[in-house]
């Protein structure tokens, strides 16, 4: 469920009133101060919860902070549709993670359909050109029951739009054929296919399980999608164009604080010149760059056509607009400090690693009081990346109501999707305490 008290808390401002009043036209700029923390994400879910017609591309500098903004703003939206189009994790077309491929293609195939109301991306990945758009309107294939497709015309198709012809289908991007029984596992779809032909007609269509092979719920459509970067030449003639191509003019980019992305253009435009150059001398028939990449000049002259929010230091710069926020006090295990900070009036969060340390902290905290702690605990909720759950979501909700029915306690849950990613982004020694740490301050930052 969507934390819309924070929502309900910075559209109550007075200068949450003029941002809506002043959003800025094609090419125009809006200077906001005042968002610190995940202020900046509350924000733009407030906009796109109020403006429901609008468009919001959020440009990041790295994959980490757009991953962060990701989880930000899936806490914060519940009906919003949010996605994330990651660069590529090499400087080639071929892209070897099917997992970054899979994402791309996904939120590729949601922008073409006008169906996203968010996306992050990151600079580098605005440089980037794909013929994805292109395959994606030509080459899909739809799969209904009752339509009539040739098995042999289907599988030189799909092994032309980069899938692999298996004996059993056991990953994404895979297809067999048994007898008049095809499977198929594309991205965008929740499980794998398995359509049943009589001759050239579809009789059935249903999900299937990967684990037992067995057949389960009934499918209406059935959509496989070009694998990004995996496709033969002879699949088609598709322009290469940047995903910013796809973008409706009255799009608003928000610049997250401290963002380069002017910097990072250029960086990405010299780095993929030297990796290319690498390729090229180990012998391989590496695409040249500007087949690969827009140039920066033209880059952020598309970039500037669009309105656009940035996010600043009001302390530092001039703004068009500040909003009354502030940063959250520094703990630092001071127990006296976080005492008075969860008996000043406003509800307080605490993220707990485990049963035994809500426990010990609720001790601290009501030591020599007569009233019960008025602190609240966090419960981190692991979830796949396309938001499903599995085993240990169950797991973390459970220990959550334990914890509720042990202490009395509120008990909020927090997506903990990608926190460990950031964690080991930043370094941390201890990925698990960082995450955590992560968890808390996303939750504590979009109270009001």
């Amino acid at each position: 469920m969507a934390l819309t008290s924070p929502l309900d808390a910075i559209e109550r401002l007075p200068a949450f009133s003029r941002i809506l009043n002043t959003m800025p036209a094609p090419a125009a700029r809006l200077r906001v101060g005042g968002l610190p923390g995940s202020a900046d994400a509350t924000l733009v879910a407030a906009l796109a919860r109020r403006l429901p017609t609008r468009f919001f591309v959020v440009a990041a500098d790295s994959l980490a902070e757009a991953e962060r903004w990701l989880a930000d703003l899936e806490t914060l939206l519940d009906d919003t549709p949010v996605a994330l189009y990651p660069p590529r994790e090499g400087f080639g077309e071929a892209e070897p993670h099917m997992e970054v491929a899979g994402e791309r293609v996904e939120t590729l195939e949601r922008l073409s359909r006008g169906e996203l109301r968010v996306l992050l991306v990151t600079a580098r990945a605005l440089l980037e050109r794909t013929r994805m758009p292109g395959a994606l309107r030509d080459l899909r294939v739809e799969l209904r029951k009752g339509d009539t497709h040739r098995l042999a015309d289907l599988a030189t198709h799909l092994e032309a739009i980069g899938f692999e012809r298996v004996s059993m289908v056991e990953d994404v991007a895979q297809f067999s054929i048994r007898g008049g029984i095809f499977d198929v596992y594309s991205f965008g779809m929740a499980e794998p296919v398995r359509a049943e032909f009589w001759g050239d007609e579809i009789v059935d269509l249903r999900h299937f399980d990967l684990a037992s092979q067995r057949s389960t719920r009934a499918v209406d459509l059935a959509l496989v999608l070009p694998v990004d970067g995996q496709m033969k030449e002879d699949a088609g003639v598709f322009d290469r164009a940047s995903v910013m191509t796809l973008f409706p003019p009255d799009t608003v980019v928000v610049v997250p604080r401290g963002s380069h992305i002017e910097p990072e253009l250029r960086r990405t435009w010299s780095d993929a010149q030297h990796h290319i150059d690498l390729a090229r001398r180990r012998g391989e028939d590496a695409p040249s760059r500007d087949e690969l990449f827009d140039a920066p000049d033209a880059a952020l002259a598309a970039f500037r056509r669009f309105g656009a929010i940035e996010a600043i230091d009001a302390a530092e710069e001039e703004a068009d607009v500040v909003l009354p926020l502030r940063p959250p006090e520094h703990i630092d295990r001071d127990i006296r400090q976080l005492k008075r900070l969860v008996r000043d009036g406003m509800q307080t969060i605490i993220l707990c690693d485990n049963e035994g340390q809500a426990e010990r902290l609720d001790e601290l905290l009501a030591d020599d009081d007569r009233n019960p702690s008025p602190a609240a605990l966090v419960v981190g909720v692991p979830f796949h990346p396309d938001g499903a759950a599995h085993v240990n979501t169950e797991r973390a909700r459970r220990f959550g109501r334990r914890l509720k029915a042990r202490f009395g306690l509120p008990v909020h849950e927090v997506d903990e999707r990608y926190t460990t990613v950031e964690a080991m982004a930043q370094g941390a020694s201890d990925v698990d305490a960082a995450a955590a740490a992560l968890i808390l301050e996303q939750f504590m930052r979009g109270r009001p």
